[in-house]
């Protein structure tokens, strides 16, 4: 009889990274049990991994939830490829390809559910609201403040910077978040995205005229 070649789960599991494991294992465990419930002991059985390995790869939990959050936010940075605002067609394209990747990423069930995670534990565990407000929402505003600023610079807006941000980003969500929270929304999908961030940078342009 031919011997399989199969392999098991857990030597499957096995050829994923240690880091990797522990990190999808916090993850996991938090959006089950809630970060103040779950233990680093929990977490380490779930990745196959020792408490010294895992305090040797990434750290205590709260730096585990640093990693998880951390590894999201870094999606919500400004595309490289974002065109230069040189002129008010320029500005419009640059707002709304980081519009669209905005609303793309944050809708992600993954990202909602950790909002929903920062949310549930917020009276028992703060640290999460404030890890993912300095490492999420305060990483897509700066990235934002950038375009604004560069197109403030080229006297193509004028205003208040923080108030075009928070205006920019009320146009581009409206009711949205609060929808995807209480799971009476889906994620939007490729065409409602592009449909949203034209129609946010449409109405913010017009809002703001060229300075004169």
């Amino acid at each position: 009889m031919a011997k399989s070649t199969a392999k098991t789960l857990p030597e499957a599991a096995e050829e994923v990274p240690a880091r990797r494991r522990i990190l999808d294992a916090a993850f996991s465990a938090f959006m089950e049990s809630g970060f103040a419930e779950t233990s680093t002991l929990e977490i380490a059985t779930r990745a196959r991994v020792s408490k010294r390995e895992l305090y040797a790869l990434v750290g205590s939990k709260q730096e585990i939830l640093v990693a998880c959050i951390g590894e999201r936010a870094k999606r919500l940075q400004v595309p490289a490829d974002l065109p230069e605002a040189r002129d008010r067609e320029s500005l419009a394209l640059a707002l709304t390809a980081f519009g669209a990747q905005l609303l793309r990423e944050v809708s992600d069930p993954t990202v909602i559910a950790v909002f929903r995670l920062a949310i549930a534990e917020a009276v028992r565990a703060p640290e999460v609201a404030g890890v993912l407000n300095t490492m999420g929402l305060e990483t897509s505003r700066a990235a934002l403040r950038a375009i604004i600023t560069g197109a403030q610079s080229a006297r193509l807006l004028g205003g208040d910077t923080t108030e075009l941000v928070e205006q920019f980003f009320g146009l581009l969500w409206g009711n949205l978040m609060t929808k995807l929270l209480l799971r009476v929304a889906e994620a939007p999908g490729a065409r409602e995205i592009a449909k949203r961030a034209h129609a946010a940078v449409v109405a913010f342009l017009q809002l703001h005229p060229q300075p004169d």
